[in-house]
């Protein structure tokens, strides 16, 4: 006897209630959101461009090179001492005709190029004063020159734990 059993079919599920649609649907799905990341981080980092002239470049670090060497044949020192919402430069000199009335002070942080701040300060009695923008912690760079930016002297600190740099060109 030749009987066969048929039995109903199970109706299938819809594609959507499937798992592999979907976990082949994430990967691209994940390329995507990962590529909208990135493009936002590297929008509001912009970090600048590749400098195309390499010769210019290495010629003004030869003339920053002998602004450093200046301030050091000069005798040049400097204390800069950092609060919380000023900044207190007292500069030396072998000769004290070489201290200028007015200093460039640049505080540069090495990465974040929007928290710079640069000050004219006028000297008051033996110091030079200004008040600054509060300082976050980090490292941050210090740049003294003069007002016709024929010397230069830089220094570095790491704030809250440094707020009294010692700057010494002819030292280095």
């Amino acid at each position: 006897m030749n009987t066969s059993s048929t039995t109903p079919l199970a109706k299938p599920e819809p594609w959507f209630k499937q798992f592999w649609p979907w976990f082949l649907l994430a990967i691209p799905g994940a390329s995507i959101l990962a590529g909208i990341v990135f493009l936002t981080i590297s929008i509001k980092s912009w970090d600048g461009l590749v400098v195309d002239d390499y010769y210019k470049e290495g010629r003004a670090i030869v003339m920053t090179i002998d602004r450093l060497a200046l301030a050091g044949k000069l005798g040049l020192s400097a204390g800069v001492r950092v609060y919380e919402d000023r900044i207190v430069v007292d500069l030396s000199a072998a000769d004290t005709t070489s201290i200028p009335e007015v200093i460039h002070l640049t505080i540069a942080h090495p990465t974040r190029g929007g928290m710079d701040q640069e000050l004219l300060l006028r000297r008051h009695g033996g110091s030079f004063t200004g008040v600054i923008q509060p300082l976050h912690a980090g490292r941050w760079l210090f740049q003294i020159e003069d007002e016709s930016r024929s010397w230069r002297m830089n220094g570095a600190a790491y704030l809250p734990t440094e707020t009294e740099i010692r700057i010494d060109p002819s030292a280095s």
